[in-house]
């Protein structure tokens, strides 16, 4: 049976819930912070030590203010309300991603849980806000202290937003099937489980299947 370490979530579908529940796209960012919940709940009873979740990527600034805003203020009501349940449940907060470009409101929310949560360690839970995969590989070749031949891929491992094992599952959610700037250098032998269904629709029993799955396949990794 495959080890699980980790897994990986594009959370794709929210604005189209919300408009087939006959209200905006907000209204189903709302209802995805509570399937949010659900899953890291989920992960916790079934033992997954890492889960990252892909909340806002480089490319979503294109989007309108409005919405921006409601995503951001959405985040800072969360994490106000339930920092002290977080701590409780011992559970760590990271964040991917370029923060120094975050409005200073979020910024300092995302930076105090981060800070008390560092040393919990039941369950580590990645945030990838205002996160590009492409920035980051960048970010972690900048870091490199070395001449470009020098360069290697144990160098960039260790200087990506978060050292930490990569993921074994990805799950996408909202019928498409592509990784949209997400973890391009992690998930080079990560398997991958792409659903139709919306996230807000996700549920802990489709995580469950998804988990049982995972352990039946033969993981060759470029062997036999």
């Amino acid at each position: 049976m495959n080890n699980l370490n980790h897994i990986a979530f594009i959370m794709d579908g929210n604005g189209r819930w919300g408009f087939k529940k006959n209200r905006n796209r907000n209204y189903g960012h709302l209802a995805g912070v509570k399937t949010v919940q659900k899953i890291v709940e989920a992960s916790i009873l079934f033992k997954v030590p890492i889960i990252s979740f892909y909340v806002f990527s480089s490319e979503n600034w294109t989007r309108s203010q409005s919405e921006i805003n409601y995503l951001f203020n959405l985040i800072c009501i969360y994490f106000k309300k339930e920092i002290n349940n977080i701590i409780k449940n011992k559970i760590r907060v990271n964040i991917l991603g370029r923060l120094k470009t975050l409005p200073v409101k979020i910024k300092k929310i995302l930076q105090e849980a981060v800070i008390k949560t560092k040393k919990n360690n039941k369950l580590i839970v990645n945030l990838a806000i205002n996160y590009g995969s492409k920035n980051e590989i960048i970010d972690a070749i900048k870091k490199i202290k070395c001449n470009a031949e020098e360069i290697s891929k144990e160098k960039v491992n260790k200087n990506l937003y978060l050292n930490l094992p990569f993921p074994d599952i990805l799950i996408r959610t909202g019928g498409k099937k592509r990784l949209s700037n997400f973890m391009l250098w992690q998930l080079a032998y990560t398997e991958f489980f792409f659903l139709n269904k919306l996230w807000p629709d996700f549920s802990k029993n489709d995580l469950k299947n998804i988990i049982k799955k995972y352990h039946k396949i033969k993981r060759n990794f470029g062997g036999i």
